[in-house]
């Protein structure tokens, strides 16, 4: 019984294939205008609608599972797009702050150069932290003892004085600002050798004076203050001589005053410190 039916779909099969080859032959030797061609043109005519028809029914579907491919696809590509940015915007923000470092170590090299502090054994140190208060009056870098600094060593950065070291341990030192109230820099201005001492004026941390200035000194605004280094059997100024202060930017100069008034404001940012020097080798010692 198996084997007939076997038999039997197999001739049909054999059948249709010979039937098919007929069709085909027969269609393609054909004119347009012979029966198999109109059989086909009606059969079309009557399927078409069908087909149009499913293919409105399915368009939503369709444009639903587009909607869903190409959601996926914008995802991708917007995850992909803020990675690129986002190490964009690191490698930018890396190259700017290498642009500054750059900018700042220049300028202390030539200050360097120019006023002999690369003979006091420079320490190049980055300030890691500020006071919170609002005059900063103190902040703290990362290199200590270990480094070779030590307590009253002066600091600096390339636009000149910052102030000194007033603690120190292993790998981090304080450094007390010139703006302090405790500070004391003896000073003169440059062009005319009046020499006086530079103290933080009261109430404003961008305000320096220049003290114990006599009211017949000439002092004018534009002038430059430089420290003054001084020297004595009794006495030794923490800082070299000529490290630029600040600018003369206004003098009091009251007739019942014994002393004229003195304003200077600070070369140094020191509200925007990032890169330091410190001295660490006394004036006049041999960098080992």
């Amino acid at each position: 019984m198996y084997d007939k039916t076997v038999r039997r779909r197999r001739a049909v099969l054999v059948l249709l294939v010979v039937c098919s080859l007929i069709l085909l032959t027969a269609y393609f030797g054909e004119s347009p205008g012979s029966p198999l061609h109109s059989v086909q043109r009606g059969f079309l005519g009557v399927v078409s609608p069908v087909q149009d028809g499913a293919s409105r029914a399915l368009k939503p579907v369709r444009d639903l599972f587009g909607w869903f491919g190409d959601t996926l696809d914008a995802k991708k590509q917007r995850d992909e797009l803020q990675k690129e940015l986002q190490s964009a915007r690191k490698e930018a923000i890396a190259n700017a702050a290498a642009a500054r470092d750059n900018v700042a170590l220049q300028k202390l090299v030539k200050l360097d150069t120019q006023i002999g502090t690369d003979q006091m054994n420079p320490v190049t140190a980055r300030v890691i932290t500020r006071s919170p208060t609002l005059w900063y009056s103190t902040v703290s870098i990362n290199k200590g003892t270990s480094s070779g600094v030590k307590v009253d060593q002066p600091v600096i950065n390339g636009d000149g004085l910052v102030g000194t070291i007033t603690a120190a341990s292993g790998n981090s030192s304080i450094v007390t600002l010139i703006t302090d109230h405790t500070s004391g820099v003896s000073a003169l201005v440059n062009e005319s050798g009046v020499a006086g001492v530079v103290q933080p004026a009261v109430g404003n941390p961008n305000d320096l004076l220049l003290q114990y200035i006599r009211r017949g000194d000439q002092i004018a605004v534009g002038q430059n203050v430089v420290t003054a280094g001084s020297k004595s059997a009794r006495y030794e100024s923490l800082f070299p001589p000529g490290i630029p202060v600040g600018r003369v930017t206004k003098v009091d100069n009251q007739e019942l005053d014994v002393y004229q008034r003195v304003h200077v404001k600070p070369f140094a940012q020191l509200r925007k410190l990032d890169i330091v020097q410190v001295l660490t080798a006394p004036q006049g010692a041999a960098t080992p």
